[in-house]
Order: C-alpha cells, then structure tokens, then sequence
C-alpha cells in the first residue's frame, strides 16, 4: 500500500474498484431483487415492518405540497434540535450514500484512509472522485477492534464505522474520539447508532473533537431505503464547504417531512424500543447459532451491536446458494476489504424468523458438505 499521495489525481477509472480487489458496489439490496423478493430476507440491514402506518401517514400528507419546491429549514432544525446541535452543523442528505459522495468532492483530502471492514461506499465515493484510498484493516484475531496506533498519523481523512457494518462491533466513543487530529477530517458513520440502546459510544452531539464529520440514515430503522434521508453533522465550515457541491434541492418534500417527523419525541421513544427488540432479537439469534459451532463450525463475530450478526464458516458461498433454493436471502461477505469467501452477514429479524432460518442454515451446511 503505497503512503504517497496522488497531486492533482486523475478521475479514477470506472473499473478501478474491481481492480481494488472487490466489488464495492455490491450491497444486500442486490439478494432480494426482481424474482428474489419473494425471499426471506436476512441480506438487507433494514428494520422489517417498517415504515410504520403513522409515518407513511405523515409521509403521504406532504404530497399535497409537492408543486412546491422542497424547503428543508423545517427538518434542518428538527434534526438540530435531536442532536442538541446549532442549525448549522446540520445538512440532510438523500441518504447517508450522499454524503459519501459530497465528502469525497470537497474534501481535499492528500492521505485518505478508510478502516475496513466496514460499508464499502466511503471508499467507492473516493476512488470515484480520484483520490488514492488506503485501506486499514482490522484483525479478526482482536474481533475486528479499533487499535490506537491502525492509522498513520499523517492521515488527513479517516473513514471509520460506528457500530460498524458488516462486523457488528461498537468501538468505544472515546478510541473514535482519539483518532481526531489538527487538519484531519475524522468521518464515523452512524447509520446504524439509533438501533444501539441508549445510542452509546455516539459522537452525534460532540462539538469538542476537531474534524468531526458524523453520517446519520433515517432509512434502516424507519424502512426509508426507498425515500433517502440522511443527514451530516459538522463543523459549521465544513457543513458549508458539503454545501456548495450538492445539487439544489437534493432532498425531496416527502423526505423532508419524514426527517421532521422522526426526530419528535414520540418518534425517539419508539425507535428506543425498537433498539431494545433488537438486541433481544439479536441475542436470541447469536444464541441459536452458537448451537452450531461445534456440529456445523459456524462462527459469530462478537461482541454484536448492530442490527446484523456476522458469521464465518467455511463453503459460505455454497451454503448461500443453497439458502437461496431454501427460501432465504443472506448477505455474502466477500465484497468488504478484510474478509474472505467464507464470510456471510445476517440481518437480525424476529424470533420465529429466527429459528426457521436456523433449521435451513443447518440444513444448507448439510447439504453442502456431504
């Protein structure tokens, strides 16, 4: 991995993710299209039965104002208001993939690194816009947890996620904190924090760490994915630099209106106890498939966080296809920098879910190695 900066990149070529080493535009969503939706779907990280009627209510009443151009003041200062935040350390996004993308325009960063494994659009976004990406990768031998001494100090941008996907793990706030430092930009996303319980180890509300860009989605716990709402808290400086290269009105009416509505406190309140479902959902599916670690050698990434367990076992990608003609869509592993052929992520679903896809994992790594 080269340490020297590219001056003035050249636009990075359209292959250049695959000749990365992996295909980075590869996400769950690509498990359960077209023929496939009829699959039960443990690939994709968002929260099943969602949206919820009183949101999609609140959605559909926006669109009697859709002659009028989107006006995101409203939202802005609600998701300011959540945060405790000052209106200008916020900017919405079309999802958190936006900000990606914006990130990677203005920032003009000479040694960007991206701490893997974790979602592969940080590095995508920058690869696409010319930038020589390096890659720290955490050990599977320390659970695939934050070092302090993983990335060079002359890093002037750091990608990491927080908890982190597809691994799980919720790094403590204060080792995020730790990697700040004078003329970095220190990227976390937090696209999966609000289904932590009590949202621990979110930087959301700081304003005492230098460089702090912190990612946000709407869409996994509120099953937004179609709509695209997210938003970026910064520097008021840094919010206006992100500004200036987003299109005009990238966030539409609907959106706007389903950002206001989740940032109320009976929103907050739900989303808490949906956080809470989720880590006895999660427990009950760490439990189950530690059934099948000494019979089936299946192995699970832990301590988990997130709303997604990841597991490791050998012929995953076998055992995948076989899922598949069983009735059961999981997210192959193979796409993040930092893991292999045998790894796979399951999204977290209910108990009864659960246990029946855990008589068809049994049954898919039976079948396999006969």
């Amino acid at each position: 991995m080269s340490a020297e900066p590219l001056a003035d990149p050249p636009a990075a070529p359209p292959d250049d993710r695959e000749s990365a080493g992996f295909d980075l535009r590869h996400h769950g969503d690509a498990e359960v299209r077209g023929a496939d939706a009829t699959l039960t779907d443990l690939a994709v990280n968002v929260r099943a039965g969602t949206p919820p009627d009183w949101l999609k209510a609140h959605i559909a009443a926006s669109l009697d104002a859709l002659a009028a151009y989107p006006d995101g003041r409203v939202a802005r200062e609600a998701v300011a208001a959540r945060h405790g935040l000052p209106v200008g350390r916020v900017l919405l996004t079309a999802g958190a993939a936006e900000a990606f993308v914006l990130l990677a325009r203005a920032i003009p960063a000479r040694r960007p690194v991206v701490v893997h494994p974790q979602f592969t659009e940080p590095e995508a976004a920058l690869r696409d816009a010319g930038h020589n990406v390096e890659r720290v990768v955490l050990d599977e031998r320390d659970g695939f947890r934050l070092g302090p001494a993983a990335v060079p100090e002359d890093a002037d941008l750091v990608v990491i996620g927080n908890p982190t996907n597809p691994t799980s793990v919720l790094h403590p706030a204060d080792a995020v904190a730790g990697l700040a430092r004078p003329g970095r930009t220190l990227v976390v996303d937090e696209a999966f924090m609000d289904a932590v319980p009590d949202e621990s180890e979110s930087l959301a509300a700081r304003t005492d760490v230098p460089g702090l860009v912190v990612l946000r989605s709407l869409t996994k716990t509120w099953g937004l994915a179609g709509l695209r709402i997210g938003y970026v808290l910064a520097e008021p400086d840094t919010v206006t630099a992100l500004e200036r290269v987003q299109p005009l009105w990238p966030v539409s009416s609907p959106a706007l209106a389903a950002a206001e509505a989740c940032c109320t406190p009976s929103a907050l309140a739900e989303a808490a106890r949906a956080a809470d479902r989720t880590a006895a959902d999660r427990a009950h599916l760490a439990d189950r498939l530690a059934e099948l670690a000494e019979s089936a050698g299946v192995r699970v990434c832990g301590p988990a966080a997130g709303p997604f367990l990841l597991i490791r076992v050998e012929g995953a990608a076998a055992i995948r296809t076989r899922l598949r003609e069983l009735g059961f869509a999981v997210r192959r592993g193979d796409t993040f920098p930092g893991l292999g052929p045998e790894w796979l992520r399951l999204a977290v679903r209910d108990r009864a879910t659960t246990d029946r896809f855990v008589i068809a994992l049994t049954k898919a790594i039976a079948d396999t190695t006969a």
